[in-house]
């Protein structure tokens, strides 16, 4: 393959950090959070994720692109990510059923990058200071220039973001003469979990992520599964009142990441902003239930308080993050409902939080406890 000619990219974040690199995917300008991620595979799954809407993704490993694009990879139908930010970048791949390069799959999805940055150095700063907007441009050049653009982009700080990513209309997912039928809000569903729900025999129906209760009831569901999603939760008013009715009528529930965070606030229990957040696939989480370990896959940037959840009489804590101890699971008492803030359906471990989906499936069976 002849190496093309690179064209500059330059970076310039909340803080004035000012680097230049060389253009990756479309040629353009972005905006949004600087986020990074620490896995080392997976990149086309996490570049689809619809949690990643609005963020900036740094990866930590040095080298992205050389296994190209994988058609069964995808999480979503199309990139969600606002723009990446890689050290090595590899327009040449190696593996038999890539169907494209990434960065064909980058400009057709119009993810405007950069490369041969400090990423390192990138990571230290989020780590240090926290997360913050950044702009990356391959047509603007100048400091002050960049920083007009950057002025413009909102603080993810109570930034509703799952109404943008929802599905516009219901669909079905899974064989319609299973055993189990669940209704999913839709805040970002990653197709994974879909997946793992239908093999343990669901047929889904996939709400948008403000569907009134009503019309979720209307389907006549042996559950109701709240997805994973982008933003603040806070904001999300519409869906935290749907969970309570969800609630009050006490039908199994199973939450996941912002589906988790969503359940806490119906239940009174509020949200922060992390410094940094959690997104890879080797982060350690105790099931406080067995005294079991599991390496679970992360994504996320807010997460549940701790403070607030030692006053609740009606929350109880399942699973802890063994790195910060921030809340990685609830069950709610007296209710067949229950949530974890990591990603069960992916498979670092590999398979050590699959008994989620199981527990799902045992409340909807009309088991009256959760064993977690």
């Amino acid at each position: 393959m002849k190496y093309i000619n690179r064209q500059p990219a330059f970076l310039l974040s909340e803080d004035g950090t000012f680097l230049e690199g060389y253009s990756i995917g479309k040629k353009g300008t972005t905006t949004g959070e600087l986020c990074f991620n620490t896995g080392m595979t997976g990149y086309q799954e996490v570049f689809t994720d619809p949690s990643y809407f609005g963020q900036v993704l740094i990866e930590t490993h040095v080298h992205v692109g050389n296994y190209g694009v994988h058609k069964q990879e995808y999480e979503s139908p199309s990139a969600k990510i606002a723009g990446l930010i890689v050290k090595n970048f590899s327009r040449i791949y190696s593996r038999h059923d890539a169907v494209e390069s990434l960065d064909s799959f980058l400009n057709h999805n119009n993810v405007v990058g950069i490369s041969d940055l400090d990423t390192r150095k990138l990571v230290n700063l989020v780590r240090n200071k926290g997360a913050m907007n950044c702009v990356i441009s391959s047509e603007v050049s100048t400091k002050a220039e960049l920083k007009k653009i950057l002025n413009k982009c909102p603080d993810m700080n109570g930034l509703e973001l799952a109404s943008k990513v929802s599905a516009q209309l219901p669909y079905f997912f899974g064989e319609p003469a299973a055993k189990f039928k669940v209704a999913a809000l839709d805040f970002g569903i990653k197709k994974n979990i879909l997946r793992q729900l239908a093999l343990k025999g669901c047929y889904v129906k996939i709400f948008p992520a403000n569907t009134s209760y009503e019309e979720l009831k209307s389907f006549e569901p042996d559950g109701y599964f709240l997805s994973n999603g982008p933003g603040d939760p806070a904001p999300m008013k519409y869906a935290i009142n749907t969970v309570r009715q969800i609630l009050e009528d006490d039908s199994p529930l199973f939450g996941i990441c912002l589906g988790h965070q969503i359940l806490s606030l119906a239940c009174g229990v509020g949200t922060y902003k992390m410094h940094n957040g959690h997104r890879g696939v080797n982060h350690p989480v105790k099931n406080l239930m067995t005294g079991k370990s599991e390496i679970t896959s992360q994504n996320h940037g807010f997460a549940v308080s701790n403070d607030e959840i030692r006053k609740s009489p009606n929350v109880v804590v399942t699973h802890l993050n063994l790195n910060d101890q921030t809340i990685e699971g609830i069950r709610v008492r007296n209710k067949k409902a229950f949530s974890v803030q990591y990603h069960p359906e992916a498979s670092p471990g590999p398979h050590d939080s699959h008994y989620l989906f199981d527990e799902f499936v045992n409340l909807m069976t009309k088991q009256e406890t959760i064993t977690l």
